[in-house]
């Protein structure tokens, strides 16, 4: 087995759990920084080694583009190429039927895209997907799917489910690389019949885990919420389940409530080149005047180089000055901050008082359309 639960929390879904893959094991609930183009955006691997980085993420559509399969077979695999020895989970490049949608078009074995690059065109699907991802060698691999959008009407979201488990019966059967695994994807937009539908249906192809995809696209924090809801008593309790592209602090802290085990997000690279902190109450505009002359570090609990090593005047100043040092500095920090609260999240689970921390969280920590200031 893959995936084995060390403790359960009592009162809801949330479980302390490890993954074993062909890079090492990985301390679950994880939060896996996210690197798009073989890096994490402004941080190196020996910095994602020292803040605890356990698995990153890569993109089959975007390094399919460039450097392309061929240098990538060259250079003996994502790991090689990018210098980095832990696990890596890539995406398939269903997001990118969501997100490029004005430059595909669909067919029922994939879909054709306009490169975003240079307008050549290209065809991605199942069997396409997992023979990049192959190639990648990553340890997770992703079936391919259709990332269904918001607001979808019921017909629609069907339909989409129905292509995502027609592609993922078919990347079930396609060849992976040694020791990968693969983690078929739940869709179904925000009707709870369909989402009960796809983790059942999911489930039943006995893939190596099961995510939770075709959130965090534009709907509200409590519908989100209800997805999760309606699917985590279906969830195999055997496999590892991954919540796709969510999200804030606070939806990771009410996603391990609801039985999730791993997360991605851009969020914390890209606020931190965006001039923001994350801090236990809320993001905090480094950027803005009134930290002019505040030499305090940006959280003084936090362990990061940053928060050990300067203080909020001189990043704003960085920033100010367009430094690559101040953003560096934030992403750092911001990242930390991620890795930190699942740790703590973890520890809670071994201690039995999760539910206590939780409720705590969800009181301290503003919802995802709110903003609190130190």
């Amino acid at each position: 087995m893959c995936f084995e639960t060390l403790h359960r929390d009592p009162t809801s879904f949330a479980r302390r759990g490890v993954l074993h893959t062909a890079h090492g094991d990985v301390q679950t609930p994880i939060f896996m920084p996210v690197g798009t183009a073989a890096t994490v955006k402004a941080v190196s691997p020996r910095e994602l080694h020292e803040m605890g980085a356990e698995v990153i993420l890569g993109n089959t559509y975007h390094l399919n583009l460039r450097p392309g399969m061929e240098i990538m077979r060259e250079a003996g695999g994502l790991h090689q190429f990018m210098g980095w020895d832990r696990a890596i989970l890539t995406d398939s490049g269903g997001y990118q039927v969501f997100s490029l949608s004005k430059l595909r078009k669909m067919h029922p074995d994939g879909v054709e895209f306009q490169s975003h690059i240079d307008g050549s065109k290209l065809f991605l699907g199942p069997k396409e997907a997992m023979a990049i991802q192959a190639i990648l060698g990553s340890d997770i691999a992703m079936a391919f799917d259709e990332c269904t959008p918001y607001p979808a009407t019921h017909e629609q979201a069907l339909e989409s489910l129905e292509l995502t488990m027609r592609w993922a019966a078919s990347c079930r059967e396609q060849p992976r690389a040694d020791g990968q695994l693969v983690f078929g994807i739940c869709q179904g937009g925000v009707y709870q019949d369909l989402r009960e539908q796809a983790v059942t249906e999911m489930a039943a192809l006995d893939f190596d885990g099961i995510a939770v995809g075709g959130v965090s696209v534009g709907e509200p924090e409590k519908e989100m919420l209800e997805v999760l809801d309606w699917c985590a008593p279906g969830l195999p309790l055997e496999k590892p389940h991954y919540l796709m592209g969510v999200g804030t602090p606070r939806q990771l802290v009410a996603g391990v409530a609801r039985g999730i085990d791993m997360f991605d997000c851009v969020l914390p690279t890209r606020l931190g080149r965006n001039g923001s902190a994350y801090t236990p109450t809320g993001t905090m505009p480094v950027k803005a005047g009134r930290y002019k002359a505040d030499f305090r570090p940006i959280d003084e609990a936090c362990g990061c180089y940053a928060c050990q090593s300067f203080t909020r005047a001189y990043i704003r100043h960085l920033l100010n000055q367009n430094e690559i040092l101040g953003l560096r500095l934030l992403t750092l920090h911001n990242l930390h901050f991620y890795l930190d609260t699942m740790r703590e999240v973890r520890q809670h689970l071994e201690a039995g008082t999760f539910q206590a921390f939780h409720d705590h969280f969800m009181t301290v920590y503003p919802p995802a359309q709110a903003r609190s200031e130190p």
